[in-house]
């Protein structure tokens, strides 16, 4: 029997992979990989057998189900299969849900935790998630359609720092919800696209804006709001592009 090794590949950078996730990937006999892992960290896995497992619109559960059964077939070969995620692979994944399958078949299973796209990439573009006499508290919420059908903003009204994962395609709706539950239109975001490459750009603006619909940004990007996105003009690398929206 082979063994699964639930990866995370970080933000982007391959410079941020793990050692213990390099490690692996060179290991590895099938890597099963969802479409934001970089060409750079794939190259690593240099006798993997490589699988594209990036959801389509209207075609995640088949696919899900498809990549079960890929790794269970795989690991009962006795091969050793790495499930890649941009990341970390517990936040905002399948991940949890596919270990959980993987044990039902009793197949082993271990975690290579990844940097997390939630925190490396608003900080790397000179944004801290938190700051002395700024912020004291954030959380992250997944920005996809189907939680945002059930997601209670008003908690996320009052947190000093909102990050918002998978958000790009919904920022409008987001930003119009937290308006309603409190916070104040006028507070500054930034959106940060292709965090940590050297495809990244920044664009600032506030949350009034982004309801509004006149902020052009695109995917993929972390979308942070807060008064830690003023600290960017501190912070931030003098070499990075960033752009104003308002």
């Amino acid at each position: 029997m082979g063994k699964v090794y639930l990866l995370g590949a970080g933000p982007g950078d391959p410079d941020l992979l793990t050692l213990k996730a390099h490690r692996i990937l060179g290991l590895a006999d099938v890597v099963i990989y969802d479409r934001l892992v970089s060409v750079e960290i794939l190259a690593l896995a240099t006798h993997a057998t490589l699988i594209d497992g990036g959801k389509r619109q209207g075609e995640q559960e088949q696919i899900q189900d498809w990549i079960n059964g890929l790794m269970v077939r795989y690991s009962r070969e006795s091969k050793t299969v790495v499930r890649h995620k941009c990341g970390d692979p517990m936040i905002f994944a399948r991940r949890p849900e596919e270990w959980e399958h993987l044990s039902r078949h009793g197949i082993e299973v271990e975690l290579v935790p990844g940097v997390s796209s939630a925190i490396a990439v608003p900080s790397l573009a000179g944004i801290p998630p938190t700051f002395r006499g700024v912020a004291t508290s954030f959380a992250a919420v997944a920005g996809h359609r189907q939680n945002l059908l059930t997601v209670d903003w008003s908690p996320y009204a009052r947190i000093d720092t909102l990050i918002v994962l998978m958000g790009v395609e919904n920022r409008e709706y987001i930003a119009e919800s937290l308006i309603r539950a409190g916070r104040d239109a006028s507070q500054p975001v930034a959106f940060v696209e292709n965090g940590s490459t050297p495809r990244e750009r920044v664009v600032e603006s506030t949350l009034g804006a982004v309801a509004a619909g006149s902020v052009d940004v695109n995917s993929p990007a972390v979308f942070v709001i807060g008064e830690v996105t003023r600290l960017r003009n501190r912070l931030k690398p003098a070499t990075q592009e960033s752009l104003s929206a308002c």
